[in-house]
């Protein structure tokens, strides 16, 4: 039976992605500080994916062989620590919470929950939103971001329902118990990763000295791919057959997006800055104060800075086909490599 889980539950864009390649990557030297971290790590997807639409309420009961009971399984048959880290748990409701939380008992449960500012989360958010068929222009989202409308379908609940730091800390706190919550702080901006990491490996309780922290990085795109990969969304969603969500996800989104258009070098990164910005954030940072939160880092992490970078009408045409092109050739060079290119037509 586990004794203690570590169970990082996001939010989005906090340095999430670097954290689970850290455990991921170093797995067998974290056993023999007695913490399992399942792998691989999309059996951790799977199970949260499972446990998101089962087992509360209305829905369907939970398989006793479903993904979810089978991760549970493995950690109720470990007899040190167990980490499981993954950003979708984030902003559930009480009910899921409490749910999850009873299934990992007797095991103590500390929730981990990471957070970045709002300046810049807002344009990650919305590289996300483009990353997953979105139309949105950067000005449409910023507005429905600001307009918080909560009720009706749009970037307002989409945002807001994964990035409000204090609700989503206030639900964690209710299922956990306050002193069973840990707001973990990304560091400012050019603050090494390894910061990030140590914050996190000190709740963990394991000493980084031993572990490999050179992992695969998750680039960002710039903001003329991200103009030009808007616009391809326009042209699938408007075709009499669009692209099924697995074709895009493996075309659009991993091939031409994550690896043939990320970290271009010389495109400009999305700048903002805003007043309204930066007062919410501050208004945030009051709110976890009086939360009573034990924080890992500093909630001054919290309080937003202008993000330097470029507008999308500082982006010009030329600039947005150079990066169309760039993406056309790394699609077609890969298309090219494949075993059945070789073969010709097929008749």
């Amino acid at each position: 039976m586990a004794e203690r889980v570590v169970l990082h539950v996001g939010l989005m864009k906090s340095g999430t992605s670097f954290i689970q390649q850290v455990l991921s990557h170093n797995r067998q030297a974290l056993r023999a500080h007695d913490v399992l971290f399942p792998s691989p790590w999309r059996r951790q997807v799977q199970a949260v994916r499972d446990v998101i639409a089962h087992g509360d309420g209305g829905q369907q009961p939970l398989l006793d062989d479903g993904p979810w009971r089978r991760l549970v399984a493995e950690v109720q048959g470990w007899p040190g620590t167990v980490a499981l880290s993954m950003e979708f748990l984030g902003p559930r409701g009480p009910a899921k919470a409490q749910q999850i939380l009873a299934d990992f008992a007797p095991a103590h449960v500390e929730v981990v929950i990471s957070a970045r500012d709002l300046a810049r989360t807002i344009p990650a958010m919305w590289q996300e939103q483009v990353q997953n068929r979105g139309t949105r222009t950067w000005d449409e989202y910023l507005a429905g971001v600001r307009d918080e409308d909560r009720e009706n379908l749009g970037p307002g609940r989409s945002f807001w329902f994964r990035q409000d730091v204090p609700r989503i800390t206030q639900v964690w706190q209710g299922a956990a118990g306050r002193e069973n919550v840990v707001l973990l702080t990304v560091p400012p901006p050019g603050t090494p990763p390894s910061v990030l990491w140590d914050r996190f490996a000190s709740v963990l309780g394991v000493d980084s000295t031993n572990l490999d922290l050179e992992v695969p990085s998750n680039p960002s795109l710039g903001l003329a791919a991200l103009l030009v990969l808007r616009q391809l969304n326009v042209r699938l969603e408007a075709r009499e057959q669009p692209l099924g969500p697995d074709r895009y996800e493996r075309v659009v989104k991993q091939l031409l997006a994550k690896r043939g258009l990320a970290g271009r070098p010389g495109d400009a990164r999305l700048g903002y800055r805003a007043d309204w910005v930066a007062a919410r954030g501050d208004q945030d940072v009051e709110r976890l104060r009086e939360l009573g939160v034990r924080v890992v880092g500093d909630l001054e992490d919290l309080r937003c800075v202008p993000v330097e970078g470029r507008e999308p009408d500082e982006v010009d045409a030329g600039q947005q086909l150079e990066a169309a092109l760039d993406g056309l050739e790394f699609v077609v060079d890969q298309l090219a490599r494949r075993p059945d290119a070789r073969r010709g037509p097929r008749p």
